[in-house]
């Protein structure tokens, strides 16, 4: 079989399993991205329909460390796993106060080590709040340096939407070589090019100089 004929067999094959390997994925991003554009749509609410709980723990102050490493002391006193948020500035050295969160889970904790104490703070999520947190869940902030990933499970999913992305980048470009392949096509095909590209210039580029005008 010539070169070139290996190439389309293998970019076909390329293109199908790759589709079929993020199907969902792309499903879930597209079903969430809806449900962000549309916050009036109440079927689909559950800050409201959350569930609140808030307990107190013994603890022991955690060893002399970072906040990171203070942060993940008392987790594991507390039984709790997820991502860190640091939500006040840790400046009385007797107070420690932070969040944690994982889809569908929101924990405030708050601790007092002269009193050996942690009041928690428990927010449980339906179905919509998981699926809401999974759409932005990356673990970093723009602007904030203090918050980053400290959990294993976040970076997996940080990965996991990387490989969606070059993923999607591979699927496209083995589209294009498919179409570029259909002669018949090429002139609808290219027209469509076109106005993708003319929508997405308008959208990136347009919009800023219309608001700046």
């Amino acid at each position: 079989m010539p070169s070139a004929a290996k190439f389309t067999l293998w970019n076909r094959k390329l293109h199908y399993y790759l589709g079929l390997y993020f199907l969902f994925f792309l499903w879930l991003f597209a079903f969430t991205g809806l449900l962000l554009n549309h916050p009036a749509w109440t079927f689909a609410e559950f800050w409201p329909e959350r569930k609140q709980s808030v307990f107190e723990w013994q603890i022991q102050p955690p060893r002399s460390g970072t906040d990171l490493d203070q942060a993940r002391d008392l987790m594991r006193q507390l039984g709790l796993a997820g991502e860190i948020e640091w939500t006040a500035t840790h400046s009385d050295p007797n107070t420690f106060d932070f969040r944690v969160t994982r889809p569908g889970h929101i924990f405030e904790i708050h601790t007092d080590f002269d009193k050996h104490r942690a009041i928690v703070q428990r927010i449980g999520l339906n179905a919509w709040g998981v699926l809401h947190i999974l759409h932005t869940f990356t673990g970093v902030r723009l602007a904030d340096t203090r918050n980053q990933r400290d959990w294993t499970l976040t970076t997996i999913w940080a990965l996991a939407m990387d490989a969606l992305a070059a993923g999607l980048i591979l699927m496209v470009l083995s589209g294009i070589y498919m179409w570029y392949g259909l002669i018949r096509k090429r002139r609808l095909g290219a027209a469509a090019l076109a106005l993708g590209l003319l929508t997405c210039i308008w959208f990136a580029i347009g919009l800023k100089l219309l608001t700046s005008s």
